[in-house]
């Protein structure tokens, strides 16, 4: 039984999908001005963690997963502009970056991932039903939403409007009717690039960022679904108003009925940002030869809702960890490890509000049992299939780790799983403090050209070189 932490009612509940055939999920995507960055590795890992999750449970076909490309926005003409570039040209060039750098976190790709210059119409019909329902007016070219005619706004972010408009950069304008007010659609700037200008009813211009998530959501998931994903610091404005505009424009709506935030992160405790320099994006970690699957374990070491303070230690310790569990490991060979279930406690895990760090405590319980205990074959392969699977379906199983250590047995007549056997036997008279009988092994490994070397985690090996 899954729960999830819903930020809707600020509490744990019991997940109960609208249809359980079909699971509706939405996650606001990048505006693609520039290199997705680690704060947004985190939030889409957490995302794909809840997909994987939510299709475990409910079968693979019965998840409608869909997450946008926000490709027209002021940041992304200011960054046309400066780089003197067409507007196309970049949203092309950085949407092609942000594909890479999620295959490079081994990210799941959506089921739908619309961008918002295709849905420019369903942005128009919804602002026209806003203003016809009385919630939104025209005001000099710009459509505004009303704040004030719709009385639950505030409620998902916990704020009075007293309180919203004191802690956040509003728009001072003379044509609004209060300073909360907030855009629906925009007249175009004589600096704007052809490619950013749409038609309206109102003005030549382009729609607000909000309306675009409320557009794309309603097409593929209609006016109600299951969960709504983003980081907390979208929590307000963007998803107070994408709620109020959506509820307000379908009458019966009650657009998102879970809502799933992820924690702040930092850098060294302050929040990144590129006057900091402390900014980091996921290219630059792989410049730095820092495996996507570490920069993902990394992530689930610690609670999604959880503040993540993000440093070069906390990578080392996850590759250590990491490297460990995969050298548990070596020895499977199973191509169909996938057709076997996951192990119920990493699942009863990722049940309780995604503990990932639950079930990367309890992949290190599996790595102990398989290397630290002397235990039949048929147990150890149970073991070894499970904690691959588990790194699988985590999505942190890489194979180079098994390329640091020559372990190529051609030529030799000794199999794996004589060595791992000698290995345990080993460990077995370590315990019992028989150092010759363990000296013994490690010499007889040696002339059939193994070389052991023990670490915390116990024990691996390598061809002699």
């Amino acid at each position: 039984m899954l729960k999830i932490y819903n930020s809707k009612t600020k509490q744990k509940e019991e997940f109960k999908p609208i249809d359980p055939k079909k699971v509706k999920m939405y996650t606001c995507g990048v505006t693609v001005y520039d290199r997705p960055h680690i704060g947004n590795a985190r939030t889409y890992i957490a995302c794909d963690i809840l997909y994987r999750t939510l299709m475990e449970i409910y079968g693979k076909d019965n998840v409608i997963y869909v997450k946008n490309i926000t490709d027209v926005d002021d940041k992304i003409n200011i960054k046309a502009i400066e780089r003197k570039i067409s507007i196309q040209k970049l949203t092309t060039e950085i949407t092609e970056y942000l594909h890479k750098d999620m295959e490079y976190l081994n990210i799941l790709p959506p089921v739908k991932e619309p961008k918002a210059t295709e849905h420019i119409g369903e942005m128009i019909a919804i602002i026209e039903k806003l203003i016809a329902n009385g919630n939104a007016y025209v005001a000099e070219g710009h459509v505004l939403f009303d704040v004030n005619s719709y009385k639950d706004y505030g409620k998902l972010s916990g704020r009075s409007l007293d309180e919203m408009i004191a802690g956040s950069r509003v728009e001072v304008a003379s044509y609004k009717k209060n300073p909360m007010d907030f855009v629906l659609w925009k007249p175009a700037l004589k600096t704007d690039d052809a490619s950013s200008i749409f038609d309206s009813p109102w003005s030549k211009g382009r729609p607000g960022w909000h309306i675009e998530c409320s557009a794309m959501s309603h097409k593929y998931l209609g006016e109600n679904f299951d969960i709504h994903c983003g980081g907390n610091d979208l929590k307000f404005p963007h998803h107070e108003n994408e709620v109020a505009q959506s509820v307000c424009a379908f009458k019966d709506s009650t657009f998102a009925n879970y809502w799933f935030h992820i924690g702040f992160l930092t850098v060294a405790g302050e929040k990144m940002s590129k006057s900091l320099g402390n900014f980091t994006t996921v290219k630059e970690l792989q410049e730095k030869g820092i495996r996507g699957a570490v920069i993902r374990f990394a992530f689930l070491k610690n609670h999604y809702r959880k503040p993540f303070d993000f440093s070069m230690q906390a990578l080392e310790e996850a590759e250590k960890n990491l490297k460990d569990l995969h050298h548990a490991i070596f020895s499977v060979k199973d191509k169909n490890v996938n057709e076997i279930k996951l192990p119920k406690k990493i699942l009863e895990a990722l049940e309780d509000d995604l503990n990932t760090s639950k079930a990367i405590a309890e992949l290190n319980n599996i790595k102990n049992h398989i290397t630290h205990k002397v235990i039949n074959e048929d147990s150890i392969k149970k073991h070894s299939k499970g904690l691959k699977k588990a790194l699988i379906f985590l999505g942190v199983y890489d194979e180079s780790f098994f390329k640091e250590a020559n372990k190529n047995l051609s030529g030799l007549e000794i199999t794996e799983l004589d060595i791992e056997k000698k290995i345990r036997e080993r460990l077995h008279a370590k315990r019992g403090k028989n150092w010759e009988v363990a000296d013994r092994i490690r010499d007889y490994l040696l002339e059939e050209g193994i070389v052991l070397k023990d670490n915390l985690a116990g024990t691996d090996w390598s061809v002699k070189k």
